[in-house]
């Protein structure tokens, strides 16, 4: 585990409430502020100026890429990845695999990245693709693979490549209880 305090651009260190569990090969950078009961799996990377809540899961290999905003009761899956400007609710669950994204025309032009937002109770699935801007609704679920290049209203599902929206079915119609 690294925490670096202050980091080499001067932030203050790392900040870690109560009851964090911080495993091996994890890297958590100056400037991150942590509620209560973090906890991360091997190898997990928090960058800079991230502020998560209480009772969060960053899992194995996962990365926050910095100047994200993580609610509380988050469950971020083994290997997915979160971008810089990304806002992400409380009870939130990110699936492995999942990755946001926060440029529109990578390499291509110059132009502000705009991370996602997944409002509260947002469940998104294994290996899915969220796109830059894109706000996710409260409740919505984004099946496994989908792709989703377009906002997802709330308690809706958005499955399929590019995703499309359904109802979602009645055993999905409910807030997600994390922790």
């Amino acid at each position: 585990m690294t925490v670096e305090s202050p980091d080499l651009d001067g932030r203050p260190a790392a900040t870690l409430g109560r009851n964090h569990t911080v495993r091996s090969g994890t890297v958590i950078y100056g400037g991150v502020r942590a509620g209560d009961n973090l906890t991360t799996g091997h190898g997990a990377l928090i960058r800079e100026d991230t502020t998560l809540g209480d009772d969060v899961l960053v899992g194995t290999n996962a990365v926050i890429d910095g100047s994200a905003t993580v609610g509380s009761r988050v469950s971020i899956q083994t290997g997915a990845y979160v971008p810089p400007g990304t806002t992400i609710g409380d009870d939130v669950f990110i699936g492995p695999g999942a990755v946001l994204t926060n440029d529109p025309f990578p390499v291509r032009t110059e132009g502000p990245l705009r991370g996602p937002t997944l409002e509260d109770h947002v469940s998104i699935g294994a290996n899915a693709t969220v796109l830059p801007g894109v706000r996710v609704g409260r409740g919505a679920f984004v099946a496994a693979g989908a792709v989703v290049t377009e906002d997802v209203p709330p308690r809706t599902l958005a499955v399929g490549v590019p995703a499309t929206h359904r109802p979602l079915p009645a055993p999905l119609a409910k807030d997600n209880r994390i922790g």
